[in-house]
């Protein structure tokens, strides 16, 4: 270790080091106004989010210094941007315990509060430790084990807890680590590939256009569905319900209904279905109730921001696609939302045309290139640290320097060691974003809910210091001098089990690496067919799209194309227009409950999204406000769920009439094969058929329309009607 020393040559490098730890700030607040609105958030989530994200950062610029200033040189000047001990020191011990305070104690409470459905903070407290209590349970069984090892293997006590807690959070984030790593390594590469393919990525996103429309009505439809129960709740005035008056007067507010919904007040009463509502109102049942309000209106907001996202995607996509034949690029106006440099542009319309069809493919390439060679290479280093350390490339792109038998890192160095950092966090980070998590919690632009907002941080807290060690292992014996591994390595490695498991494991980083690389993930979804695989797959999909061509893959595409088509066109935005109508007259259904209700991106009636200046058509259709659901007929299958049945029918098909409903559906919606259509070229039709002597097969086409015979007559069928009937 360096000895502390007041050198004057210290001050330029903590003025460096303060400047970083800015910028890091600003760009964390930035992430934050991304995806919270900062004026309307509530300080118990901005605070402690914000210092899940800053500590991470802060590990970044934290290792390079740590390097640089624990080599045992003299030539001070060659060591970068380096610190005494004591600084060092007391910044580990403050970033790791406060990432570990945050990771295990602050973010989960806080983020079982923020979504806990009760209204005093003592109840919402009380529900939050009630649902955490298997989690700490968990995890404390798990660290009395460790310690029970710990005390045997050690045979003291005065570091065994400390080192338990220690080894087994880092035990636990490594395995999340190198999950999530490998899969990232694999996935951000491929995308880039993809994504240089303009038709192809065109298609993939006409492919995913049915999946997430369907999602996003079937999130219109539950809430709906609960506001319903809401209004039913409201009209109870007696009995248990007049305790909580004010409680469901505030659910009231939340909710979009009008006060006295024409036709839709009697739906639960009158449908002949009995009612969802308990004939015992509790406290418990309102905090459910609220809850699921809560959610569900997250997850609306949450799949219209897809769906709109998804359209600018394909408008921008197709321009850039049409371009290549008029050599012009214009993306029309740019939406109110999009960002500063879509709004203010340098480019002419020949000088676009050539950054996006011709640079931005080429970049992206060259990008995917390298970041697949940096996955090659932290790859590799994982599998040789523990057995042959010196083989690490890592290692070599770090240590420059050779002083007196030691290595040395230089500010190059530094600099190599912060990016190597940053792309294994960004994989990690990525991975996260990727799966599909209970409670369907996702980052929504400007309208992340508060609870999902607290996971998230929970987990870029949770994986940021395994991440950071891990990565010190890869640069030899040289990591054994840092600070770092005074603190937190000799802990670790204090038994043989910490040590081998923290050498050995991180060589299973070639399970996720495979299975992502040889889509592992489809094919076993496919096998099994339950579902239960379905959390990384999504790329896999995209392969049947882009490559398999196979008949389900170009149905999906197609129907995507379809429905793109029609929403842009403005034949399936009345409905979504007229729930904005009353999503806008509400005030965003906040009421006076001051709870954190999502915004939605829907526009207003009488407006279609138009992404990047694209005119909606004239004349929509008007529709029924608050429809179940918007029926999308296209050539493959209808998108969406079909009206309710009236109540003397119900769902109660046997196999065989549901069997016989898609026989019918599907030969409806075959289109007649070319070889079908012109397999009566050439012959002639008989005067008995109603055609003429000159007349040819051709012809038939105008069969029906004419006023001559019509051999649909002999079994009832009209001219007009375009049937048969037996």
């Amino acid at each position: 270790m360096i000895e502390p020393t007041a050198s004057p040559s210290q001050a330029p490098s903590l003025g460096v080091a303060l400047v970083a730890l800015f910028c890091i700030s600003v760009v964390v607040l930035l992430i934050l106004r991304h995806y919270l609105p900062l004026r309307t958030t509530p300080a118990f989530l901005l605070v402690p989010v914000f210092f899940a994200l800053w500590l991470p950062a802060s590990m970044v610029l934290l290792v390079p210094i740590d390097l640089a200033s624990s080599a045992m040189t003299d030539n001070i000047d060659a060591r970068g941007i380096w610190l005494d001990e004591r600084t060092l020191r007391v910044s580990w011990r403050i970033t790791y315990w406060l990432t570990f305070a945050l990771t295990w104690f602050i973010l989960p409470i806080l983020g079982e509060y923020s979504d806990s459905g009760y209204r005093e903070p003592k109840a919402k407290l009380l529900d939050s430790l009630r649902a955490n209590a298997q989690y700490y349970g968990i995890v404390f069984g798990s660290g009395a084990l460790g310690l029970i090892y710990v005390l045997i293997s050690y045979g003291h006590f005065s570091e065994s807890l400390k080192s338990t807690v220690m080894a087994l959070a880092y035990c636990w984030g490594l395995i999340l680590v190198i999950y999530l790593m490998g899969h990232g390594l694999v996935s951000i590469p491929r995308r880039l590939f993809r994504n240089a393919n303009i038709s192809g990525r065109l298609r993939r996103i006409q492919a995913q256009a049915p999946k997430i429309y369907e999602k996003m009505e079937d999130s219109i439809v539950d809430v709906e569905d609960l506001e319903l129960q809401v209004a039913e709740l409201s009209r109870r005035k007696g009995g248990s319900a007049s305790l909580f008056q004010d409680w469901i007067e505030e659910l009231a507010d939340m909710t979009n209904l009008p006060e006295s919904p024409p036709g839709r007040a009697s739906i639960l009463r009158g449908s002949g279905n009995p009612s969802p509502l308990p004939n015992v109102i509790t406290a418990k049942y309102l905090a459910e109730l609220t809850r699921r309000l809560v959610r569900a209106k997250h997850a609306r907001s949450r799949y219209v921001s897809e769906w709109n996202r998804l359209l600018e995607d394909a408008v921008k996509t197709q321009a850039i696609l049409d371009s290549a034949a008029s050599k012009k690029l214009d993306f029309g106006r740019a939406s109110p939302h999009a960002g500063f440099w879509d709004r203010h542009t340098i480019f002419t319309p020949y000088t676009r045309y050539l950054f996006h069809y011709h640079f931005v493919p080429y970049l992206q390439i060259a990008l995917a290139a390298v970041l697949s060679l940096a996955s090659v290479c932290i790859v590799w280093s994982e599998l040789v640290k523990g057995l042959f350390p010196q083989l690490s490339v890592i290692r070599y792109s770090v240590v420059h320097h050779q002083v007196a038998g030691k290595g040395q890192v230089g500010f190059a160095g530094q600099v190599i060691a912060a990016l190597w950092m940053v792309y294994m966090c960004a994989a990690a980070l990525i991975s996260i974003t990727e799966v599909k998590v209970w409670r369907g919690r996702a980052l929504v632009r400007r309208n992340t809910a508060h609870e999902s907002a607290f996971w998230y941080a929970s987990q870029v807290a949770r994986l940021s210091v395994p991440l950071t060690y891990n990565f010190m292992t890869f640069l030899g014996v040289i990591y054994r001098d840092t600070v770092f591994y005074d603190f937190l390595g000799q802990l670790i490695n204090l038994t043989p089990l910490g040590k081998w498991f923290d050498y050995l494991f991180p060589a299973f980083i070639l399970l996720p690496v495979c299975a992502t690389l040889f889509g592992l993930y489809g094919r076993v979804k496919r096998v099994v067919s339950f579902g239960v695989v379905d959390a990384l797959d999504n790329e896999e999909e995209e392969d049947d799209v882009a490559d398999r061509g196979s008949s389900a893959a170009f149905g999906a595409w197609r129907e995507g194309r379809d429905l793109i088509e029609r929403e842009l066109n403005g034949t399936l935005a009345a409905v979504r227009a007229r729930r904005a109508d009353v999503v806008n007259s509400s005030g965003g259904g906040n009421g006076r409950t001051g709870r954190s209700a999502p915004v939605l991106s829907i526009p207003r009636a009488g407006q279609t999204p138009t992404p990047f200046g694209t005119s909606p058509a004239a004349g929509s259709a008007a529709t029924p406000s608050r429809s179940r659901r918007a029926q999308a007929n296209t050539s493959t299958r209808t998108v969406g769920r079909a009206e309710p049945l009236p109540a003397d029918e119900g769902d109660d098909e046997n196999f065989f009439e549901a069997l016989g409903h898609r026989v019918k559906n599907t030969i409806d919606t075959l289109d007649t094969p070319k070889w079908l259509q012109d397999l009566g070229q050439g012959i002639k039709k008989p005067k008995w058929m109603g055609g003429h002597e000159g007349q040819s097969g051709s012809g038939s086409h105008n069969v029906g329309r004419g006023g001559g015979a019509d051999i649909r007559r002999w079994f009832g069928g009209g001219n007009d009607e375009g049937r048969i009937r037996l």
